[in-house]
């Protein structure tokens, strides 16, 4: 077989590595779980580049390694103080329906659509904008995104027809009947101890 110049065999014929989105979410629970707050702390570091960004990005394969990197920085932005780790659930638009106090949440609240427009009008993938929103959630004291979903969805970020941003706005928007109805699972706090939280998958660190 010929080579391309500079290939060595085995490399070329590599096969390429795809993301894992549930390997990293079960490996930064771990971390909580584990109470490895130093490496949790190296995540917060939003600039990257420390060991804990280096074995989070490995979740993300061949394409996808600064992306992971960003959504550990997330997961550590949210679970700062907190010794239970919280898988989420639902997309980043159902997480925002809970963004708010008593005088309303989601889309009864100014400041929650605000910052779900602000989302889905970027382009790009809007960290600082995300960022915001799992603050916003955290100070709450209401439960994130799935995180495994997240990861997916800002991998296809920008597959037009995968529209994940418009999925993003109807959950949102979506009556709360519906919301109800639709996804029962969403009331579990950032400390709630849950048995499918435990038992999600075999936490495994690189």
């Amino acid at each position: 077989m010929n080579e391309l110049p500079g290939q060595s065999g085995p490399e070329y014929l590599r096969a390429p590595v795809p993301p894992d989105s549930a390997g990293l979410t079960a490996w930064l629970a771990a971390l909580v779980r584990n109470r490895e707050y130093g490496t949790l702390a190296e995540l917060r570091r939003g600039r990257g580049g420390t060991s804990a960004h280096i074995r989070a990005g490995w979740y993300g394969g061949d394409e996808h390694r600064e992306l992971f990197e960003r959504v550990a920085f997330l997961f550590a932005i949210y679970h700062q103080g907190h010794s239970v780790a919280s898988y989420g659930g639902g997309s980043l638009g159902a997480a925002a329906r809970r963004i708010g106090d008593g005088a309303g949440r989601g889309p009864d609240n100014p400041g929650a659509r605000r910052l779900l427009d602000r989302v889905v009008a970027s382009r790009r993938i809007p960290w600082r904008h995300l960022q915001h929103a799992v603050a916003r959630l955290r100070s709450c004291e209401q439960p994130p995104p799935s995180w495994t979903g997240l990861t997916e969805d800002l991998i296809k970020w920008n597959d037009r027809r995968k529209r994940v941003k418009y999925h993003w706005s109807v959950e949102f928007y979506m009556p709360a009947s519906m919301a109800r109805s639709a996804m029962p699972g969403l009331a579990l706090r950032p400390g709630a101890n849950s048995q499918n939280q435990l038992n999600a998958r075999k936490d495994s660190i690189p």
